[in-house]
């Protein structure tokens, strides 16, 4: 399965903006018309983005593709500081320098190549999605799903037994499962659209405001010891905290499943020169930037 490398086309370019939209309590989503970023992005891609308004933002903004499409691509983000503040208040119609797309992606199966081997393969997928997480996520499971609606028709809680699970999903064309993790149900991002691609939708909140109390990791954890989700080659995606991404590791590890982690990190230049945003590997430092921000989970060295 090829891995969706850095990008060969990188583009600096004045994006227009088409809709810059609140959608709840300090998220917005924000429309780019930009055919050449939207042409070669793919999952796990993201774009450094001049923000500029009354004021100027000294730096660009490193923010993960969220969807791209029919040359436009949008952006999934939370107003919180200066940047993003400014950010928010951009109008349809202004003009935006971006650059882009960049970094690794996540390896992934296309729909078509999913399809051809549904009848003969079985290969559970399961995104975990915390927080701002979810933005790279949804334009992840739009290319496994190939954007096809289905209806789930099982329970996860009790399918225990591995048999009646594999004959329960051979007829189903996808098998993804998205767990969303957020404080509360007020913060819980993109369930409706994930749903819409016919993915099965499993929440946690810490208050426990809205479905599974704790953390996604815990449900994670949960549903790979007691579902359908243990039985063999299952692909773990996953974006949010760096601690919710360090016990992903810890469980991907521990029953032998690959997970791919996309790594949430400050970054400056975005293309690898200043070094600000370097992990520590197996093999030695990474940058996020250029050699991320996808990474395989068992690659990491955490502290």
């Amino acid at each position: 399965m090829p891995k969706i490398k850095m990008t060969e086309r990188v583009f600096q370019t004045e994006a227009r903006v088409l809709s810059n939209k609140h959608i709840a309590l300090n998220y917005y989503k924000i429309v780019f018309s930009c055919v050449s970023i939207a042409k070669y992005a793919r999952p796990g891609h993201f774009v450094q983005v001049m923000i500029s308004g009354k004021e100027e933002a000294f730096l660009r903004r490193p923010f993960s593709i969220h969807k791209a499409g029919n040359g436009n691509f949008t952006i999934l983000y939370e107003a919180l500081g200066k940047g993003t503040g400014l950010l928010s208040q951009i109008k349809s119609g202004a003009r935006i320098n971006i650059i882009g797309p960049l970094g690794n992606g996540f390896e992934y199966q296309p729909s078509a190549i999913s399809r051809q081997l549904s009848a003969v393969s079985y290969q559970p997928t399961v995104i975990v999605a915390g927080g701002m997480g979810t933005a790279p996520l949804l334009f992840l499971a739009e290319k496994i799903t190939g954007h096809k609606v289905t209806k789930s028709s099982f329970d996860l809680v009790r399918l225990r037994s591995p048999q009646v699970a594999q004959d329960s999903l051979r007829s189903q064309r996808h098998r993804v499962l998205v767990l969303i993790g957020a404080k509360s149900k007020n913060q819980i991002l993109c369930e409706d659209e994930f749903k819409k691609l016919g993915c099965v939708v499993k929440i946690a909140t810490d208050d426990g405001s809205r479905g599974f109390k704790g953390k996604a990791t815990e449900l994670l954890e949960y549903i790979l010891r007691n579902t359908q989700y243990a039985i063999r080659n299952t692909k773990i995606y996953a974006c949010g905290p760096k601690p919710m991404l360090k016990e992903i590791s810890r469980i991907s590890s521990g029953m032998n499943i690959s997970a791919q982690v996309s790594m949430e990190e400050h970054m400056a230049c975005g293309i690898g020169a200043c070094l600000g945003c370097v992990v520590d590997t197996k093999t030695g430092y990474r940058r996020v930037c250029k050699d991320g921000p996808v990474f395989n989970a068992e690659e990491l060295i955490w502290k």
